[in-house]
């Protein structure tokens, strides 16, 4: 790999990973998620995830406040954890969708 193509990788990594905790908000925005539904809609949308980098993500937002947790029963086994956004997380997704339009509109203008 060229320098500049190592150089545009690193860049963007840390996109994602800032990317990567709006997106987990958005998700458990609607409903509350099991932490592999969460894995596999975020892979839909062609965001590359790995287990070992949502766990953390997960209680770092809960936390911080943004998630809640409750346990449900699964028939597959034992109870399972649901995260869904708090009400000050969905104020925080909020806040972030205008500034990536913001954002987006300074990149269509560049």
């Amino acid at each position: 790999m060229i320098e500049s193509e190592k150089y545009a990788e690193q860049l963007a990594v840390q996109l994602r990973k800032g990317f990567l905790a709006y997106c987990v908000l958005k998700t458990c925005s609607l409903e509350a998620k099991y932490t592999s539904d969460i894995i596999m809609q975020l892979r839909n949308a062609e965001l590359v995830v790995v287990e070992g980098t949502i766990y953390p993500l997960l209680s770092r937002l809960q936390k911080d406040g943004l998630l809640s947790h409750e346990w449900q029963e699964s028939e597959q086994g034992p109870p399972r954890k649901y995260y869904k956004t708090t009400d000050y997380g969905n104020e925080v997704v909020q806040h972030v969708a205008h500034k990536i339009a913001a954002l987006n509109t300074t990149l269509k203008k560049l």
